[in-house]
């Protein structure tokens, strides 16, 4: 039988600044390991401490930029774009534009914060 998500479940980010995170799936609002699917909010000038994940995430930007910084490069992901973190990567997001950010985040398995490995 299906699951209905009627709404999602407000989770407290990391960061310098205040940033959205709306969880659909996972495993605060669905009770889900195996996937969570979230849709993010980031104010402009939004920086997190860098990670180093036992997740794969997969993120889709909907508005704004969101600079992605690894080990050997950075992206600026717009609106219509997209990128794969591995997990055991190092990795940092932030939003440094004007209008910040507004993106939704798949990570496999799904995210917690005992398997995020901020610094």
């Amino acid at each position: 039988m299906p699951s209905f998500i009627t709404e999602a479940t407000i989770i407290q980010a990391a960061g310098n600044k205040p940033k959205v995170i709306e969880e659909y799936i996972g495993r605060v609002n669905s009770n889900t390991e195996d996937v969570s699917i979230a849709r993010m909010k980031s104010p402009s000038g939004w920086a997190e401490p860098g990670q180093t994940p036992e997740f794969d995430e997969y993120t889709v930007v909907l508005k704004g930029m969101l600079r992605v910084a690894s080990k050997t490069g950075t992206f600026d992901v717009h609106a219509g774009q997209a990128v794969i973190t591995r997990a055991g990567e190092w990795v940092q997001y932030s939003s440094p534009d004007p209008g910040g950010a507004e993106y939704i985040a798949v990570c496999l398995p799904a995210f917690s914060p005992e398997t995020v490995q901020r610094e």
